[in-house]
């Protein structure tokens, strides 16, 4: 069995779609980043850097030895259950380290240009419009990314739908909802449509769909998502 922490957002989509797709058992702790869950000592002692997603699991492979193994990070946690399951992540060596690369591509620019640009466009809109140009100018450069990699193939490595195109998904499936078309991406925009029709990738959406709130509720919210420092983080309030 698998503890998965978890809130809807894109983040937690990834691993969502990856358990379902598994078809692994897992149990659904919700982590409302709203409340300030992710800053309660439990979970910091699974999740050092407040962040959801994460998963613990009871049952790892007998390299791990004795007890389970929790793992932060959707990367990690992607890569972690791949090569537990032996599925989305194929024995090849040149394929893995494709993999490996849109994956880390993902975390390191996909997941943070859109982030930024979901929060100025969500939680900011017209206070800040240098930064909000700043990240919309750079999510469009990734999605044009994106579309160079997709010109000539159905899915992001190899022939096959792999972890690469499961973690980069999400960040993709939101691009109308802030404001931005997928016109200008017409292969990007038929991944998308193609990825969607799988039944798995649909149930990991939903899952917890009941919980999605949108904005903050009041400004004690506001303040425990966007206004962390290292000094608070550790103990925030939750007035």
């Amino acid at each position: 069995m698998i503890d998965f922490y978890y809130w809807p957002t894109p983040n937690g989509w990834k691993i969502s779609i990856l358990l379902e797709e598994l078809g692994v058992a897992y149990r659904t702790v919700p982590v409302d980043i709203n409340a300030g869950d992710q800053f309660d000592p439990e979970f910091l002692a699974i999740s050092p850097n407040n962040r959801m997603p994460a998963i613990v699991d009871h049952e790892p492979t007998a390299e791990y030895g004795p007890g389970a193994v929790s793992v932060f990070e959707s990367g990690a946690i992607a890569r972690y259950l791949a090569i537990k399951t032996g599925r989305f992540y194929p024995p090849d060596a040149r394929l893995r380290t494709e993999i490996d690369e849109w994956l880390f591509w993902q975390v390191g620019n996909l997941g943070p240009m859109g982030g930024q640009m979901s929060h100025y466009v969500n939680y900011a809109p017209g206070d800040h419009p240098y930064s909000e140009r700043r990240y919309r100018n750079e999510y469009h450069r990734c999605l044009g990314v994106l579309e160079r990699r997709l010109a000539e193939r159905d899915y992001l490595v190899g022939d096959t739908y792999t972890i690469a195109d499961i973690v980069n998904w999400p960040w993709v499936l939101i691009a109308k909802a802030m404001g931005q078309p997928l016109d200008d991406f017409p292969c990007v925009a038929a991944w998308r449509a193609r990825v969607k029709q799988r039944p798995a990738v649909q149930r990991g959406v939903d899952l917890g769909k009941q919980w999605r709130g949108g904005q903050p509720k009041n400004e004690a919210a506001r303040r425990r998502l966007f206004e962390q420092t290292a000094n608070t983080a550790a103990t925030p309030s939750r007035e």
